[in-house]
C-alpha cells in the first residue's frame, strides 16, 4: 500500500496554441489605447488650453494664480506679469502660474461682499 502517488502523468500530445502570441499582442495594444485615452489625451488637452490662456493674457485681465492670489494685470512682460492685488501693491508673477482668468468685475463684487 502506497500512501503517496508517485506516478507522473504526461500532458496530452499536441503543440502549444499558435494564437497565444496574437492574444498577448492584442492585450498589449488594448492597454496602450486605454492608457492613451485615459491619461495622455486629457493631459495634453489641458496643457494646450493653459498655453492658450497664458498666451492671451492682457492688461486689465482679472486672474487667479496657482497659489490662490487674485488680482488685475497691470503689465505683461515676456515671462512675467505684474498683478495688482491691493491698492498700491503689485506683485511680479510668472505667466505659467496664472491658473485662470476671471470675468470682468469679479474683483469689485468680491470687495463689495465685505
Amino acid at each position: 500500500m502506497n500512501l503517496f502517488e508517485t506516478v507522473a502523468h504526461a500532458a496530452p500530445a499536441g503543440g502549444v496554441g499558435g494564437d497565444s502570441g496574437l492574444i498577448n499582442i492584442l492585450f498589449l495594444g488594448g492597454f496602450v489605447v486605454i492608457f492613451y485615452f485615459l491619461l495622455i489625451r486629457p493631459q495634453s488637452k489641458r496643457r494646450k488650453e493653459h498655453q492658450n490662456l497664458v498666451g492671451g493674457l492682457a492688461k486689465g485681465d482679472e486672474v487667479v494664480t496657482a497659489g490662490g492670489i487674485v488680482g488685475t494685470i497691470n503689465k505683461v512682460e515676456d515671462d512675467f506679469v505684474k498683478v495688482q492685488v491691493a491698492g498700491n501693491v503689485e506683485m511680479r508673477i510668472q505667466k505659467a502660474m496664472v491658473s485662470a482668468t476671471l470675468p470682468k468685475g469679479t474683483l469689485k463684487s468680491l470687495d463689495e461682499t465685505k
